[in-house]
């Protein structure tokens, strides 16, 4: 199902975005030097339908959709709703998703994601973290399907030019295998984000984002894996619209 649905995912997301988002494994449209996929995201919230209450829709063409109804007081955040993923035979099946957060954005806030498979009748997803918050910094620890550590932090350095550092340790459970990425970005414009990221594992990404009329925005991303099997750079364009 989607990586960025339910409440729990706002816990590390500002490290998060810094090193992953709109990078060219993200883009809606992603070109390689010897095959092309093309992914679709397509969401809409739905604020205040009552007080407290949003629903959000989420589409990830060809491989999911969700629909998901969100309540927050304040103190709390609960979301559940119904998906539908594709398996590997290329049918859609159905998926249960809950998650809450306790603490919102507060000093300090703990939440949990699930995810289960209606048609196996099994977990097909869970993970758990906590974040602590304050103006200056914020770090994260959490636990992804029962085996990925994840721990990170994010730093705003200069936000009038919206310059941040970011970094995240990963260690898998079932491998002993541990990686760190670090990441930078810098608005030479108001308008122009530049995004930078490397990380242990020889993977290194550079990303120029540029908007339009605070509305329309059209990323330029680029990324090589110097301890990959395929070393060919990959560079991805996208190309996205904010009502």
């Amino acid at each position: 199902m989607s990586n960025t649905s339910g409440v729990r995912y706002n816990i590390g997301k500002d490290a998060r975005d810094l090193l992953y988002k709109d990078y060219v494994h993200e883009l809606p449209i992603r070109f390689e030097s010897k095959d092309f996929n093309w992914i679709s995201d397509i969401s809409c919230k739905v604020n205040l339908i009552a007080p407290g209450l949003s629903t959000l829709f989420s589409f990830n063409v060809p491989d999911y959709g969700q629909m998901e109804l969100q309540y927050e007081n304040g103190v709390a955040e609960i979301a559940g709703g119904i998906g539908l993923k594709r398996n590997p035979l290329k049918m859609c099946e159905p998926v249960a998703l809950f998650s809450a957060v306790i603490g919102g954005s507060s000093v300090c806030s703990i939440g949990t994601d699930l995810a289960f498979d209606i048609s196996a009748g099994a977990l097909a997803k869970f993970s758990a973290g906590f974040s602590l918050n304050s103006d200056f910094v914020s770090a994260s620890l959490s636990l992804d399907k029962l085996d990925t550590v994840k721990a990170s932090c994010f730093t705003m350095v200069n936000p009038l030019s919206n310059t941040a550092l970011g970094a995240e340790l990963k260690h898998r459970l079932s491998t002993n295998d541990s990686a760190l990425a670090v990441g930078a970005q810098h608005a030479f414009f108001p308008s122009t984000l530049a995004k930078a990221r490397v990380s242990t594992h020889g993977n290194v990404g550079v990303l120029i984002r540029q908007g339009f009329w605070q509305k329309l925005f059209l990323s330029m991303s680029g990324e090589v894996d110097f301890m990959g099997v395929q070393r060919s750079p990959r560079f991805g364009l996208s190309l996205s619209v904010r009502l």
